[in-house]
């Protein structure tokens, strides 16, 4: 509705409703009158965000001497990395770009509800859905990329006079994966954000200041347990030994 239109999706709708139908009639999806959505506005902030973040710190790398942004993002690297190696060994280094992609995005999704101008996009379940999605594909791949067509020996049980019973089992246990990571993130986020506005629009200062760090709490929670739970799935996906 446009009475909850953020500031930012309004001057879309307002200004280039033409380009949001362009891309919404790519998908099939028949044109609007204001085709822009917050969440997908806000993911554009977060990506360009990031963008501009990592493109300052690239100019800026330094072997010698530091600064701090590039200690944080090291401090990061090494927190991801040794997750990531605590569950794969060595060679999850090769994994380590979706890792701290699908982290780091997330974390600051959620984040950035914080800015008053702004809400996190990760309350709503298509972002959701996407970040689930981009995991469900990503393990997937990199089982087939590792094991060939044997990856599917996976879903066939440990005996293969199990197979007609694990098959199904294991295929379920699969797709329930992206819709488990969807709902878990989106309703913390949801239910997060909604906490904290209620208490900002009740009380001043004190109060809200808590709430605030209640959701970053919340926020970092959900970012690392999704990661987490995208390593433990790769790990499986590309095991010799499952």
């Amino acid at each position: 509705m446009q009475e909850s239109e953020l500031w930012i999706t309004r001057i879309f709708n307002d200004r280039f409703s033409s380009l949001g139908n362009a891309a919404l009639q790519l998908v099939g999806i028949h044109p609007q009158a204001r085709p822009w959505a917050n969440y997908i506005l806000m993911e554009l902030v977060v990506f360009l965000f990031l963008a501009l973040l990592f493109a300052f710190l690239r100019a800026r790398l330094s072997v010698s001497a530091p600064g701090r942004l590039q200690q944080t993002c090291e401090l990061f690297y090494g927190f991801v990395s040794g997750q990531a190696e605590s569950q794969m060994g060595h060679a999850s280094a090769r994994y380590l770009s979706f890792f701290g992609t699908i982290f780091i995005f997330i974390l600051v999704a959620n984040m950035i509800g914080l800015v008053p101008v702004f809400e996190s996009p990760t309350k709503y379940a298509p972002v959701t859905l996407g970040c689930a999605m981009a995991t469900f594909i990503y393990y997937n791949l990199m089982g087939i990329w590792t094991h060939g067509f044997k990856y599917i020996l996976q879903f066939m049980g440990p005996k293969w006079w199990l197979a007609i019973l694990m098959f199904p089992v294991e295929i379920v246990s699969h797709l329930a994966r992206p819709l488990s990571l969807t709902i878990r993130l989106y309703a913390n986020m949801f239910a997060g954000e909604q906490v904290t506005l209620v208490f900002i629009s009740l009380t001043y200062l004190a109060v809200p200041v808590v709430f605030m760090g209640l959701h970053l709490f919340v926020g970092l929670v959900q970012a690392f347990i999704f990661m987490l739970l995208t390593i433990s799935y790769v790990a499986g996906s590309v095991s010799h030994g499952h």
